[in-house]
């Protein structure tokens, strides 16, 4: 049950970290993100890259991983890159956000195909999903949102992973469907969690905290 319950809870930790923080944006947030960034990259190495290529042509993979990439650049015209971080939503602004909300669905929803029980990608995703749910309720709840709109984006959002998940262990789809489609995920993890990497810091300074939170994340990840 971890599998959907993980990604739910950290939509739900974000959350609160983010009523509780209200309007505030604290460095945590940055070595959070770059922790996060790091364990999730890691993690794609270790664990969903190598499970792929065992399964697939190696030039498909390659091209899937691409379209992956691809996919997630496109999402980003749409979501501005709320994905790893960036959320940007007009405080006067009281339409919904349809296409932000959309973009962040689709990812949400296929980052849950790669998780099953016999690896630990889950633990990716939670890491991945807490600061980034914490940004998106923070900018929701600094907005003019009504509260049942703001509610309705934080639920789907937050169930589209564990469906995700659900379709992917359920369903009958080809094992080679399958591992393509983890093919693609891996593109989106990967051109996620290098930008966060990259965003993370100021400038093109060495950063000591963001540094080691970059060594835990993979060490942690290896560790898994």
């Amino acid at each position: 049950m971890n599998k959907f319950l993980l990604p739910l809870l950290a939509v739900v930790l974000g959350v609160i970290i983010a009523y509780f923080t209200k309007k505030q944006k604290s460095w945590n947030t940055k070595l959070l993100l770059a922790f996060s960034g790091a364990f999730l990259l890691a993690l794609t190495l270790f664990e969903l890259l190598p499970e792929v290529y065992a399964h697939l042509n190696t030039k498909a993979s390659g091209l899937l991983i691409m379209c992956g990439i691809l996919l997630q650049i496109v999402l980003e015209i749409f979501s501005k890159g709320a994905e790893h971080g960036h959320v940007h939503i007009n405080k006067n602004e009281t339409a919904f956000p349809v296409l932000l909300f959309a973009s962040l669905c689709i990812h949400s929803f296929l980052e849950g195909f790669p998780i099953h029980d016999s690896n630990d990608m889950v633990y990716g995703v939670l890491v991945h999903k807490i600061p980034i749910a914490t940004l998106i309720s923070l900018f929701l709840f600094q907005s003019n949102f009504s509260k049942l709109k703001i509610g309705f984006f934080l639920v789907v959002f937050a169930f589209m992973t564990p469906l995700g998940t659900f379709i992917s262990n359920t369903a009958s789809l080809s094992e080679h469907f399958s591992h393509g489609i983890n093919a693609i995920v891996i593109g989106i993890f990967l051109h996620i969690s290098t930008t966060i990497l990259f965003e993370s810091g100021e400038g093109h300074k060495f950063n000591l905290s963001k540094f080691v939170a970059i060594i835990l994340g993979v060490l942690i990840a290896y560790i898994v």
